[in-house]
């Protein structure tokens, strides 16, 4: 799962979010900023019913929060959505590369972007397939 601090990036590199069921999302700084939430149409919920450990389906969003915009909202791509992201934005590239390599050190994503083989090592893939983007996006912007 990304780092809330990667989102903001994602988002400021000017990652758009087309929200969609499934998607996970962060609420920050409103004292949410562990919690991720789900896009789900049916919303469940863990509670206790007489002590017992339930899963519950509840019709209404917690905590009579009845609505966010999505502008405050930090959308946490999944690790394909990122990798499709990128792989969207690199294909335009004469060699086309998109790699990512697991190591005990983490991960790293290749890519070739602009003529030039660039590499971005995280500790996981999301993570590092994130900083690949941030820096395509932020390039993008520039010309």
């Amino acid at each position: 799962m990304l780092s809330l601090n990667t989102a903001r990036a994602l988002r400021q590199a000017g990652l758009v979010w087309k929200p969609a069921e499934f998607d996970f999302f962060a609420v920050p700084d409103r004292g949410l900023d562990e919690r991720v939430f789900v896009i789900s149409e049916m919303p469940a919920a863990m509670g206790q019913i007489q002590g017992t450990p339930m899963v519950t389906f509840e019709g209404a969003v917690e905590w009579a929060m009845d609505y966010v915009p999505t502008g405050e909202v930090l959308w946490l791509p999944r690790e394909e959505q990122l990798r499709g992201l990128l792989a969207e934005r690199l294909a335009a590239e004469p060699h086309f590369l998109l790699s990512l390599n697991v190591s005990a050190h983490g991960c790293r994503c290749e890519i070739i972007f602009g003529g030039r083989s660039l590499g971005f090592q995280a500790i996981d893939g999301s993570e590092a397939y994130a900083a690949a983007l941030v820096h395509v996006l932020g390039s993008s912007t520039v010309h």
